[in-house]
C-alpha cells in the first residue's frame, strides 16, 4: 500500500482538504498538557501543521519518503520515515520515550493500521492517565446535486478497486475497534462530526479523484477511471465549462479517547 500512496504522492498533496480549526482546538481542549504530539500516517503535515500551532513539538511519521517529501516544514515538526513495522523499543528511541506524549493523532490512515500493534503502541508512549488518542477520516464529497450524481455512479462503480479497509472510512470508523475511554467531558468516543471545504475547480476535482488509492490500483490493471465520457459527463454537471471554483465539502468524523491509567 506504500508504493501506491508513492505514486500519488504529488497530487494528494496538491488535491486533499485540509481539516478544520474547529477540530484541532476540540482535540487541544482534551489534552491538560501540550508538550508533545505523535502524528502517525502524516504524509504530507496537513495536521501536523495545525498541530504544531497549539503543542510544543509535533513527531510526524510516515512510511512513505515520498508523501514526507512534500510535507511543509516547520521548527516544531520533526518528521521521520518509518518502515511498516516498528517495534516497542524502536518506538521509544526513534519517536518519543514511554509516557511522554499528550497527543495521538491519525489523519485518514488508521484503517491501514495493524490495530493491536498500534494500540500498544499508543499505550506505551502517551502518558497516564489522561493522555489522549484522536482518530478521523473525511468521507465522499458534497458538491452540488448534479456533480454529486455523476460523482456517486463513479464512486459505486469504483468499489472493486477499493481495499477491503475503505468499509470502515465508509462507515465513518464506527466499525473500527476503539478500546478506549471517553475523554473528561464527553460521554463517548464519537464519532465527532465536523466539515471541511476546499475550493476547487474541476480539474482540481479530477485531480482529487486521481488521488484515491483506488484509481491507482485500477490503473495498475489497464483500467481507467476516468474515460472521456466520465470526464464529458462531469463537465457538464459543472457547468462553466469546468472552470467555474466551487466550494466543495468534505464531512469530517472523530473519534477520540484516552490511554487511562
Amino acid at each position: 500500500m506504500a508504493d501506491l500512496f508513492n505514486k500519488q504522492a504529488d497530487k494528494y498533496a496538491e488535491s486533499r482538504p485540509s481539516y478544520p480549526a474547529e477540530l484541532f482546538h476540540f482535540i487541544a481542549s482534551k489534552t491538560p498538557q501540550h508538550d508533545l504530539v505523535w502524528d502517525v500516517g502524516t504524509g504530507t503535515g496537513q495536521a501536523a501543521v495545525h498541530l504544531a500551532e497549539m503543542y510544543k513539538n509535533v513527531v510526524g511519521t510516515d512510511v512513505s519518503q515520498q508523501q514526507l517529501s512534500h510535507a511543509t516544514q516547520l521548527p516544531n515538526i520533526r518528521y521521520l520515515h518509518t518502515p511498516p513495522t516498528l517495534s516497542l523499543s524502536d518506538i521509544h528511541a526513534d519517536v518519543a520515550p514511554p509516557d511522554s506524549v499528550d497527543l495521538v493523532t491519525v489523519a485518514q490512515s488508521l484503517h491501514w493500521f495493524h490495530l493491536p500493534s498500534f494500540y500498544q503502541q499508543v499505550r506505551s508512549v502517551l502518558r497516564k492517565p489522561d493522555g489522549v488518542l484522536a482518530v478521523w477520516c473525511y468521507v465522499e464529497p458534497v458538491v452540488d446535486p448534479d456533480v454529486d450524481a455523476v460523482f456517486w455512479r463513479l464512486y459505486n462503480w469504483s468499489q472493486p478497486y477499493w481495499a477491503p479497509q475503505r468499509k470502515h472510512v465508509d462507515d465513518r470508523y464506527r466499525s473500527l475497534e476503539f478500546p478506549f475511554e471517553p475523554v473528561q467531558g464527553e460521554a463517548s468516543i464519537g464519532p465527532f462530526e465536523f466539515l471541511t471545504e476546499k475550493k476547487m475547480d474541476l480539474n482540481a476535482f479530477l485531480t482529487y479523484i486521481k488521488s484515491w488509492s483506488a484509481y491507482q490500483t485500477a490503473k495498475a490493471k489497464a483500467v481507467e477511471m476516468l474515460p472521456d465520457e466520465t470526464v464529458a459527463d462531469f463537465k457538464k454537471a459543472w457547468g462553466s465549462d469546468g472552470e467555474e471554483v466551487k466550494t466543495v465539502k468534505f464531512p469530517v468524523f472523530l473519534r477520540m479517547g484516552k490511554v487511562g491509567a
